[in-house]
């Protein structure tokens, strides 16, 4: 049986944004053979306010929902069907009438160095400077190398490499997943271990989503869930939430669910690398965001007295 309508998937325009979309096209064509008909399901895409500023590094323009924000209002207004997203951009908190009704399994969530060969931070030579606009990444590799520089990095993945392969900056990091889904392997780079540099927040994997009350949407998008993944992307927001992280506050998270449940790594620093805490501990899987939340308020107590929260 076929689906009463076109569904429209609405994306972010960056190649990135457009191979995610296509992966998720091409699972639902899979899992629903109907979804395969040409224009059963079209690309939407849509700018938000993270793509429309970019002479200004994200704590500066501030907030949650940067790249989701304007995706949201579309999907409440009916303009899409379903929404593609890098969990790492959504918000903890969800507009009302929207979910996150799947996450396919999660992709290598490490960050990956970029820097002419050096294999780690503590290889980049002395007075290297680091282009990112993450605080989470600058934050780390200023608690490493205090003699290192961080200057803001904006732009897509081929934007930063450009940027690097011209000498603007010596160093950058980037996620392994995003290369990889653009077909870039490590670009060259290093993969680091969580132990050297520990991930975003739900780094790595895709959310879907859609109108809360749309049944048949979410009844097909629920057929690409990874619930192992979502599991651990549930503790990790969990964390998040404890904190009320926002793009002015460096935290990092992962949960890696295994046979004995999940364990999970957090930390929470100042942007100047100065003051850093880390907490881990390990749960049952059915306990994922009791174990977030835990972890948060950990992290938290640690930091008394400088954490901005």
């Amino acid at each position: 049986m076929g689906v009463a309508r076109a569904w429209r998937i609405g994306t972010r325009g960056s190649p990135l944004a457009m191979a995610q979309a296509e992966l998720v096209r091409a699972a639902l064509a899979a899992a629903r053979p109907e979804l395969a008909a040409p224009g059963a399901l079209t690309l939407e895409v849509i700018r938000t306010t993270g793509d429309n500023v970019q002479d200004r590094p994200l704590a500066e323009i501030g907030g949650k929902g940067l790249f989701t924000k304007e995706i949201d209002e579309a999907l409440l207004d009916g303009r899409i069907d379903l929404a593609v997203h890098s969990m790492k951009d959504v918000p903890t908190v969800l507009p009302d009438g929207i979910v996150v009704a799947a996450m396919p399994e999660r992709a290598d969530p490490r960050d990956v160095l970029l820097a002419g060969g050096a294999a780690s931070l503590a290889a980049l030579p002395a007075g290297c400077v680091v282009g990112t606009a993450s605080l989470r990444r600058a934050a780390q590799v200023l608690a490493a190398r205090p003699d290192l520089t961080v200057v803001s990095l904006r732009g897509n993945v081929q934007t930063r490499l450009a940027k690097l392969a011209r000498g603007e900056v010596g160093a950058t990091l980037l996620a392994a997943a995003g290369l990889a889904r653009l077909g870039l392997g490590t670009a060259g780079g290093t993969p680091l271990e969580p132990e050297e540099m520990l991930p975003a927040v739900a780094q790595g994997a895709i959310g879907i989503a859609c109108r809360a009350d749309d049944a048949e949407v979410r009844a097909a998008v629920a057929l690409l869930g990874h619930p192992p993944t979502e599991r651990c992307v549930a503790a990790e927001r969990a964390l998040l939430a404890e904190l009320d992280g926002n793009c002015r506050t460096p935290i990092a998270a992962l949960a890696v669910e295994g046979p004995g449940g999940i364990e999970l790594r957090g930390l929470l620093a100042t942007p100047d690398g100065r003051h850093v805490v880390r907490v881990q501990r390990t749960g049952a899987a059915r306990d994922a965001d009791r174990l977030g939340r835990e972890a948060g308020r950990e992290l938290l107590r640690l930091g008394q007295g400088w954490a901005a929260g």
